[in-house]
């Protein structure tokens, strides 16, 4: 099997935590029980967002930022707006 880059879809949380162990700090300062989880090997972080409510976007941003040597921060909040509504505010 060859190694998937950083942003591509189809990465699991599996294979991000073996290939950038520091990116598990973003998952959990924000809460979210993914490291140590048995689907580690199954979901993806697109996956890991939806199940938590939380902007895809901006936590790979948090992603890319510790995997980049960055200290992960807490963002105040990435949970997603609801469907239909105006994110701005």
């Amino acid at each position: 099997m060859c190694e998937r880059k950083f942003d591509s879809p189809d990465l699991t949380l599996d294979e991000m935590f073996r290939n950038w162990p520091e990116t598990a700090t973003v998952f959990i300062n924000h809460g979210m029980l993914c490291v140590g989880c048995p689907i580690v090997a199954f979901h993806t972080v697109a996956d890991a967002c939806a199940a938590y409510d939380l902007d895809i976007i901006a936590f790979k941003a948090l992603l890319r930022r510790a995997a980049a040597g960055s200290s992960p921060e807490i963002s105040p909040d990435l949970r997603s707006p609801p469907s239909g509504e105006d994110p701005s505010p």
